[in-house]
């Protein structure tokens, strides 16, 4: 299935509110990243800290227009952690870290703009 994430992508069906609270999104730390030369599309490998709840999770992430694996580490994301694994090439990304496309299509990752708790909920 093909998802269109620009912004002329038509909004999307409406939703009951209990099915929005089904989807488990936090934000995390970033711990490391690596270059991740097998994804078929340029991506990153990440490690993400969601703190003693959830701990450490990997995740795979086509962000290499904006950023550079040298200031990724440190820097809070926001990522769904209640999907299932996805087996990405060689690597297992375990949580979906959250970015939205720019004009030209390349990803911005979500963040907060001041610092919070890792494995704060989106509330």
């Amino acid at each position: 299935m093909h998802m269109d994430f620009k912004a002329t992508a038509p909004a999307q069906p409406d939703i009951a509110f209990d099915d929005f609270l089904k989807v488990d999104i936090r934000i995390g730390t970033i711990v490391s990243a690596e270059p991740f030369p097998e994804a078929r599309k340029p991506a990153f490998k990440l490690k993400i800290d969601f703190g003693p709840a959830i701990g450490e999770k990997k995740s795979s992430a086509q962000i290499t227009t904006h950023y550079d694996l040298e200031t990724l580490v440190g820097k809070q994301v926001a990522a769904v952690v209640n999907f299932p694994p996805r087996q990405i090439g060689p690597f297992m990304s375990e949580v979906l870290t959250l970015g939205f496309a720019d004009e030209a299509g390349a990803i911005v990752m979500f963040s907060p703009d001041q610092k919070v708790p890792n494995g704060s909920r989106l509330a």
